[in-house]
């Protein structure tokens, strides 16, 4: 008995589940048979009546729904209401020629009250109304929906590649989940889905309106064509009748074509927040300056001699009257307190002062940026801003490239700043700013252009490039002439991760090495476990890997720097000499860093007897390069600068190869002195690179 239950309800469930799915099958098998098949007029008005209740239905659903595409199923609604109206065209068509000899109601009620109630039994005024809602529903319309539909297809598309990043940025970062970035994809799949659908609905909604024009006058000429030869009728009366018919059926048909037409309308240029419509209106439309000035202009008119006072008047007094209504509430609530229900602060006394605490002193941000007002739409989501997802983007980057995680960077706005202004901090320091303008872009000079542009000269605030502030439309322009065109935001973060790669040592602490320390100990647990501090103290271990920064060398080999300071640390203590130990170790990834893969590295080295003589001053305690003689280190600057820019128009790195002695105080001591100069000495060639002396220095 159980087993005949189980198979009873299964049975239940495969016919339930098969009779929703041939729902869809049935009714466009009914369309054909309409289509083919001759109908009675009762059956005629039955299916018009349904026609007119579902065009009643979709534009009412399409008014109350929150939001476009929560009403997803539109285009395919649209799709087989349009069918079904034609296929009844087709019916009624077949029925009007055959029957209507016989009279008025040969074609059903419903095209006679259509022919005869709504225009009077007058075929001239069935026309000019049939002609007017054509008009209306085919050239304004449909027509606005359709570009709309359009425009509004392609704007989707060309968005969906931005809206996947922004999803991707905040996943990353951490603001949202898995399921949440999964809900969001999902629903910018079924935006861009639901607009390219309507985008092809809106094409049948227009030749829908064009049919019935076809319709209308082969269902005239054939009337009369059939009346006059078949039936023996006289012009007059076989125009009468059939025209009569005709508009009538025209009119039954074209209706509820003009609401699917305002339905789609409705949808394509609602935007897609989640409101109903009536209260965006409300909200939108009820400013009290236009409801006062409107009931003033209507007062003027209603007491102008000649003039309808009493419709002008009435109207002049509801719409002010509304307006006061509106303003007068609006007054009553802002003035009412603010109640929050259940709240112990109701009833009871006022706090006392809260002494002072730890809690009270504010830490300085590790990053920092701080932009003037105009620069808040960068920012702000809300507007478009795309700042927020290239900080991210340039936090992301910089922590796979250096080895470590890049902190947050806490942005606020300042109204002391100049309004287009930002500055850049770290550590509560400011370590860059500049003036940008938020809706122009900036043209980058990258040393060969083939004209000048018009607009704002300026500086490139990442690398001090010749630059020009543009207009949005003069990017093309703009780059056929040699110009690298970016936005106001990329101009900000380019310059954030320029400063951030330059001070990254200053972002490595105590906490940051241990955090590493700890990463490392899951994979080799044997090869941290007796580095700190047995063999070295943390504070020493955080040294070596901020001067290695500090000169531009990445810490993600750890496993590398580690094993050398283990190896090294029993027999120094020095961070200079540990530096110089790991950098050896790293030479490879150094080699890559600066000449990629290349077997052949250019160098720039120094005359025997100036090394020497840097030799001596080192010796005599000038370890940070204080040593040298003022005008000997302003010469030595200046060849190794003009030898610098040399290798960067040949598009060669520059590097300066020395001593093991002498490189780390030449690396201190030209570091802001020659910039983009690789410090190296002979130990940290690999073995399979081969060096090509392109210039020496003080010969």
């Amino acid at each position: 008995m159980q087993l005949a239950g189980y198979f009873n309800r299964v049975d239940k469930t495969q016919w339930q589940s098969m009779a929703k799915g041939m729902g869809v099958p049935l009714v466009l098998l009914a369309i054909l048979g309409m289509v083919v098949l001759p109908l009675p007029a009762v059956l005629l008005d039955i299916l018009f009546s349904f026609n007119i209740a579902l065009s009643l239905v979709v534009i009412l659903v399409a008014v109350f729904t929150r939001r476009p595409i929560d009403f997803g199923i539109f285009p395919l609604v649209l799709l087989i209401a349009t069918v079904l109206r034609l296929a009844l065209n087709v019916a009624s068509t077949r029925v009007v020629l055959l029957e209507g000899h016989e009279g008025g109601d040969a074609a059903g009620k419903v095209i006679q009250a259509f022919g005869e109630v709504v225009i009077g039994g007058n075929y001239a005024v069935g026309i000019v109304v049939f002609a007017i809602l054509l008009i209306i529903n085919f050239k304004v319309v449909t027509a606005g929906a359709g570009r709309i539909s359009e425009v509004s297809a392609r704007f989707t598309l060309d968005a969906m590649p931005g809206k996947q990043m922004a999803i991707d940025a905040d996943l990353n970062a951490g603001y949202i989940d898995q399921d949440e970035a999964r809900k969001r994809r999902e629903e910018i799949t079924s935006e861009a889905d639901f607009y390219g659908s309507m985008d092809g609905a809106s094409k049948f909604v227009k030749g829908d309106a064009v049919a019935g024009l076809f319709i209308m006058l082969i269902n005239i000429v054939g009337g009369l064509f059939i009346g006059m030869i078949q039936h023996d009728l006289a012009f007059g009366q076989a125009i009468e009748i059939y025209t009569i018919l005709t508009i009538g059926d025209g009119l039954v048909a074209q209706i509820p074509s003009l609401l699917l037409s305002v339905a789609t309308a409705i949808i394509v240029t609602r935007e897609n927040d989640d409101q109903e419509m009536g209260f965006e209106l409300t909200k939108q439309l009820a400013d009290k300056r236009a409801l006062y000035v409107t009931a003033a202009l209507l007062f003027v008119m209603g007491i102008v001699p000649g003039m309808p006072h009493f419709a002008f008047l009435t109207f002049a007094v509801l719409v002010g009257g509304y307006a006061y209504l509106r303003d007068y509430l609006q007054a009553r609530r802002d003035a009412m307190p603010e109640v929050v229900e259940d709240s112990p602060e109701l009833t009871a006394q006022p706090a006392e002062v809260k002494e002072l605490g730890w809690d009270d002193v504010q830490h300085v941000d590790t990053i920092g940026l701080e932009v003037g007002y105009r620069l808040i739409p960068l920012v702000d989501r809300a507007q478009g801003g795309e700042l927020l997802t290239r900080i991210k983007g340039v936090r992301k980057k910089l922590s796979q490239e250096l080895g470590f995680l890049i902190p947050p960077v806490h942005i606020r706005d300042n109204l002391d700043l100049d309004p287009n202004a930002y500055t850049i901090a770290m550590l509560g320091v400011t370590i860059g700013d500049a003036e940008i303008a938020h809706d122009n872009e900036l043209a980058i000079n990258p040393g060969q252009v083939f004209g000048k542009l018009d607009g704002r000269p300026t500086k490139d605030p990442a690398f001090g490039l010749d630059a020009v502030w543009i207009k949005p439309g003069q990017r093309e322009h703009a780059q056929t002439l040699g110009y690298t065109v970016v936005d106001a935001a990329t101009v900000v973060a380019t310059h954030l991760s320029q400063l951030l790669t330059n001070n990254a040592y200053q972002l490595l602490g105590h906490e940051e090495v241990q955090q590493l320390l700890d990463m490392l100990a899951k994979q080799s647990p044997k090869l941290v476990e007796g580095l700190v501090p047995d063999i070295l103290p943390l504070s020493t271990v955080v040294k070596v890997l901020q001067t290695l920064l500090y000169e531009g060398v990445p810490i993600r080999d750890m496993r590398t720097i580690v094993q050398t300071l283990s190896e090294y640390g029993p027999k120094s203590q020095d961070p200079d000499v540990l530096v110089s130990a790991v950098r050896i170790a790293l030479k490879r990834l150094i080699m890559q860093e600066i000449n990629g893969g290349k077997q052949e590295i250019p160098v720039i080295t120094l005359a025997p007897e100036l090394e020497q003589m840097l030799h001596q001053s080192l010796q005599a305690g000038g370890e940070d390069g204080a040593g040298i003689e003022p005008g000997l280190a302003e010469k030595m600057q200046q060849s190794l600068n003009e030898a610098s820019q040399q290798q960067e128009l040949a598009g060669e790195p520059a590097v300066l190869l020395t001593s093991g002695m002498l490189r780390p105080v030449l690396s201190r001591f030209l570091k802001h002195a020659v910039q983009g100069l690789h410090v190296l000495s002979y130990q940290e060639i690999p073995d399979d690179k081969q060096i090509r002396i392109v210039s020496a220095v003080g010969q």
